[in-house]
């Protein structure tokens, strides 16, 4: 079986990545304006998204000059929050974002909908039922994510398995894996159902960082089959998977 291996480099950010979650925040910014609003906090939206994060349990600021030191000398600490109108001719449309210092989506909820033709109830009513998405996931400040280095496609070595790159241990599939979104990927879990392992995508088409709680290492599809592989007391293990996503 002809088989590539993903070297060093995509290997070296494995032990420094953590999945980038709401808990990793303890503070958001809101915007005093949206990108489709015409002037500063319409309809109430602005102040409304501050009194919701903060019911949720965040600290939450204006995203203006009068910042706390500690987020004016480090916006990492902070997410964004954004609020997307889906245009409509008799029905408001709201979608509620938050966004890393990077502008990498950490959450994006559902949309929320409102009829109502008053313009300030209407906008008002979509926002609340688009933080509904959002009270569905428990929030506690757990500590904010290692930062990890971001690994471009150009910058990972692919090599033959036929040049010398360590032969791989390779393990035979033991069953069907089911594939869940999640926020940054898919977890894997079985018939139990049980989580087998987590997957986080990366920049390149068919090849996730995977976890499976006691290896890091990638799954990568070859020759239309799935491959986790991890290194184990300085040997490479290639464990094949039947995956339906």
């Amino acid at each position: 079986m002809k088989r590539y291996l993903l070297l060093l480099l995509l290997f070296t950010t494995l032990s420094g990545y953590a999945q980038n979650t709401i808990n990793n925040y303890k503070y958001v910014l809101v915007p005093e304006q949206y990108s489709f609003s015409k002037e500063i906090d319409q309809y109430g939206l602005n102040n409304l998204t501050k009194d919701l994060l903060e019911e949720k349990g965040f600290k939450v600021y204006f995203d203006d000059k009068n910042l706390p030191a500690e987020i004016a000398n480090d916006r990492c600490k902070a997410m964004n929050a954004d609020l997307i109108e889906k245009k409509g001719m008799f029905t408001t449309t709201l979608t509620l974002i938050l966004k890393d210092c990077q502008g990498n989506v950490v959450f994006k909820g559902k949309e929320g909908k409102s009829r109502e033709k008053e313009f300030r109830t209407s906008y008002n009513d979509a926002l609340i039922k688009a933080f509904e998405s959002l009270n569905e996931y428990p929030y506690t400040f757990t500590g904010e994510a290692r930062k990890v280095e971001s690994v471009k496609a150009s910058e990972v070595a692919v090599v033959p398995a036929d040049q010398p790159a360590g032969a791989a241990e390779s393990t035979d599939p033991s069953g069907t894996l089911y594939a869940q979104i999640t926020e940054n990927g898919f977890q894997l879990i079985d018939t139990a159902p049980k989580k087998v392992l987590t997957l986080f995508k990366t920049s390149i088409q068919d090849c996730f960082i995977a976890d499976d709680g006691q290896h890091k290492g990638i799954v990568l599809k070859n020759g239309g089959k799935w491959f986790f592989e991890y290194y184990s007391n300085d040997k490479l293990i290639s464990k094949e998977l039947l995956i339906k996503f």
